[in-house]
C-alpha cells in the first residue's frame, strides 16, 4: 500500500487520458499511476519514459518482460 494517496477520480484530462489507457491495458488504474497524477510535469515524464520503453526495439520483448519481472521480484514489488 502506497503512503501517498493518489489521484482516484478527476483531475486534468491527461490525467483521465492516462487513467483510460491503463484501465485498458491493466485492467485497472495502478498505483503508481495514481500518485504520478499528483503532478502534471512528473506524469508527462512518466508516460514519456513508458512509450520510450515500449518502443525500444534493440532487446527482444521477451528478455524485457524476464528483466522487469526480476527486478521486480529483487525489489519485493507487488506487482
Amino acid at each position: 500500500m502506497a503512503r501517498i494517496p493518489g489521484i482516484t477520480r478527476g483531475g486534468s484530462i491527461v490525467t483521465r487520458i492516462a487513467f483510460f489507457f491503463s484501465r485498458k491495458r491493466v485492467g485497472k488504474v495502478v498505483a503508481p499511476l495514481r500518485i504520478h497524477a499528483l503532478s502534471q510535469p512528473v506524469l508527462y515524464g512518466y508516460g514519456q519514459m513508458e512509450l520510450a520503453l515500449e518502443k525500444a526495439r534493440r532487446v527482444p520483448a521477451g528478455l524485457k518482460q524476464l528483466a522487469q519481472i526480476r527486478a521486480a521480484g529483487k525489489i519485493g514489488c507487488p506487482f
